[in-house]
């Protein structure tokens, strides 16, 4: 869990006190639904003002109770199918006393769901109305929490409470009856598996960290989870039913001899069996099915594993298809490009260089940067152009001692490019429009006198922003290069807006015009 801080911080003083636990706290979902801090804040302000016990959703109570709530229903889920098959009336204290401490804490949970605000539909605010959150439950699980939360503990604890001071054989036998009556009747308490289901969607939805990484591992966990019960339940039900039929002669129970095993040896080969054959791997044993009863937990066996193949497969595919899609989408750029290249009969060694370049240009990952920096605010954009391009431009004399406004107007006209080994960036003679700015990489600078070797922060071309003249020198790539450029038209549309720095470029480039430009 996040710190609390901001308006939750505020709020855990002496005045608010442990109402503070039912308050939004700050995190990356709260600031996502309501925007800001403040947002959070004032929402903090209108549960404080209703003057009544509700449970805020972002509320940092809501978070412990859902994860306290998940630990208890699949220890439930877990015991209660052990408990009906192995257990024969000696569960003991310890289990009774944790069956009557659930019970309590569903009928509890069922109380709390009344005072327990919901996440609207559209997920743009939090329903914290004493009426509309009563009827909402009442008209959605009440009943099946209601009926999940039936106190069987309660009642098996009095039973046995009653089986135990019984010396009447007579009515010993008739408490027996009761007792497994009221075993059946526990099942009831699986019902509880929607409630783990509810808790794992509200886990997600409310998690502090709300990050695409933590939604994934909610989801591949509760997949396990349900996976894990669904083998446990069914190897329960193999030693379960043959045990309602008292052991026939030809149940696999006698034919494996564990009438007299302890419970660890007989929950070991009833999952086997029903691992066996949900995976269609044999029967569970050297013999098939001998009667009808077997013949149906088998069938039942097998379509419960199919289903469970059929969820696996469905939720991998899912989560494969929804991993990295920057990188499919990059594959599926490089296959039409493939295609491309191999319609239009380009030499193989052209080929090469294209999908050289866009690799060193998208390393992998396919993604439009002008959609991006469109997308983003004005002020993002300077901040990502100031992270990235800020170092480059100062080392350049005519940008040097610069007012921050220009400095940052230029920085929105730079343009990302990418050079493989061999490519001439710029030629001798020919007419230029850009300058360079070299991120990442090496160069060298060929003319007819001399030949010098620039690499990362250095520049060319600069003279070539103001004066759309000739290049007097050749540049070619030493290896890979990332490079911004700065175009003459972009350069003087900013200088407009900056009339006494445009005057003074243009008397640098004067006095530089006997020099070395590119």
């Amino acid at each position: 869990m996040e710190k609390v801080k901001g308006p939750t911080a505020r709020c855990t003083t002496a005045t608010c006190g442990w109402r503070a636990l039912l308050l939004p706290q700050l995190n990356r979902q709260s600031l996502y639904v309501y925007g800001s801090e403040m947002a959070v804040e004032k929402e903090c302000m209108r549960q404080l003002q209703s003057g009544v016990f509700v449970i805020h959703p972002f509320s940092l109570m809501r978070s412990y109770y859902i994860m306290g709530m998940m630990a208890i229903t699949f220890l439930n889920l877990i015991g209660i199918p052990m408990e009906i098959a192995f257990v024969d009336g000696t569960s003991g204290l310890a289990w009774e006393g944790f069956n009557v401490f659930s019970d309590t804490l569903f009928l509890i949970d069922v109380a709390l769901n009344f005072r327990m605000g919901i996440i609207a539909e559209d997920g743009e605010e939090a329903i914290l109305d004493i009426k509309r959150i009563r009827l909402s439950y009442l008209r959605t699980w009440f009943i099946p929490d209601v009926i999940a939360a039936f106190p069987i503990g309660y009642i098996l604890l009095f039973a046995d409470l009653q089986y135990y001071n019984e010396d009447n054989p007579s009515k010993t036998n008739k408490m027996m009856r009761i007792l497994m009556f009221v075993r059946i009747l526990s099942l009831i308490r699986l019902a509880r598996v929607s409630r783990l289901v509810r808790f794992f969607n509200e886990v997600e939805k409310v998690s502090n960290a709300n990050l695409e990484v933590v939604r994934l591992f909610f989801r591949v966990l509760s997949l396990f989870m349900m996976i894990f019960l669904l083998c446990h339940w069914n190897g329960c039900i193999q030693y379960f039913v043959p045990m309602l039929e008292e052991f026939p002669t030809d149940c696999w129970v006698r034919k494996e001899n564990l009438m007299n095993a302890s419970v660890s040896v007989k929950y070991s080969w009833g999952v086997f069996r029903a691992l066996s054959q949900m995976i269609a791997l044999s029967y569970g044993s050297m013999d098939a099915p001998t009667n009808y009863v077997e013949m149906w937990i088998v069938m039942v066996s097998m379509v419960s594993g199919c289903l469970m193949y059929t969820v696996l497969v469905a939720n991998a595919t899912t989560m494969i298809a929804n991993t990295d899609p920057a990188a499919k989408e990059y594959k599926n750029k490089m296959s039409r490009l493939e295609h491309y290249m191999s319609f239009m009969k380009l030499p193989p060694e052209l080929q090469l260089r294209i999908s050289n370049y866009y690799q060193a240009r998208y390393g992998g990952k396919w993604f439009q940067e002008k959609d991006v920096m469109h997308t983003v605010s004005s002020a993002l954009k300077e901040q990502i152009m100031m992270v990235m391009c800020s170092r480059l431009l100062r080392k350049v004399p005519m940008f040097q001692n610069r007012e921050e406004n220009f400095i940052n107007s230029v920085l929105l006209k730079l343009e990302y490019e990418v050079f493989l080994e061999g490519d001439a960036i710029v030629r001798v003679d020919v007419p230029g429009d850009r300058m360079f700015f070299i991120d990442h990489g090496q160069v060298v600078m060929e003319t007819d006198s001399y030949d010098r070797e620039l690499c990362d922060g250095d520049f060319f071309g600069e003279s070539c922003v103001l004066a759309k003249g000739k290049h007097r020198a050749t540049v070619k790539a030493l290896t890979d290069c990332q490079c911004f450029s700065l175009s003459c038209d972009d350069f003087k549309e900013v200088l407009l807006c900056f009339p006494d720095i445009s005057k003074d470029i243009e008397q640098l480039v004067q006095l530089n015009s006997e020099g070395e430009p590119v």
